[in-house]
This record gives C-alpha cells, sequence and structure tokens, in this order.
C-alpha cells in the first residue's frame, strides 16, 4: 500500500486563485510553491515518494505526466485543482 505523502501547509489566499490552460502553466506553479516553501526538486521528490525526475518534468511542463501523481505532489505542497464552468466571456 502507498504511503500518503505528507501535507506542507497550505498558506491560501482567495487572491492566489490562478487559470491553468497547460501542463506549463501547472509546473510553473507548482515551481513557483516550491520555492516560496524553500524546498528543492530533491526534497519534494522525496517527501512525495517519487524521483527526481518526475517533479523534473512536472516543473518543464511534460504533459504526458501521471495525473495521479502529479495530484498527490498538489496535496503535498498545499494545493487544489478545482473544476468550475468557465464564467461568461463578453464579446
Amino acid at each position: 500500500m502507498p504511503q500518503t505523502p505528507r501535507q506542507l501547509s497550505n498558506g491560501h489566499r482567495p487572491d492566489q486563485d490562478r487559470i491553468v490552460r497547460s501542463a506549463a502553466e501547472l509546473g510553473a506553479i507548482v515551481r513557483e510553491r516550491r520555492k516560496r516553501l524553500a524546498l528543492t526538486q530533491l526534497d519534494i521528490a522525496g517527501l512525495g515518494n517519487t524521483g527526481n525526475r518526475f517533479i523534473v518534468e512536472l516543473e518543464n511542463g511534460k504533459p504526458t505526466v501521471q495525473l495521479q501523481k502529479v495530484l498527490d505532489i498538489l496535496d503535498l505542497l498545499g494545493l487544489e485543482i478545482v473544476v468550475q464552468p468557465r464564467a461568461a466571456r463578453l464579446s
């Protein structure tokens, strides 16, 4: 049975919500959060029970990374994905 990653303090503020439309954008958010927490890629890999290569690929926006691993790392970093209908756009 795989271990559940230890979750870090989330420090969420509503003004930090961001829309993500690409793997590259998500990777940049993960990198920013990791650096804000003063952690290395190796730290996150160890805490998340994954390889360093996965963290590098995630942060570089590789579109084919495994979704469950991404969700585990987001949880570890105190981040979450919220899926909701798009807001109506003005023409």
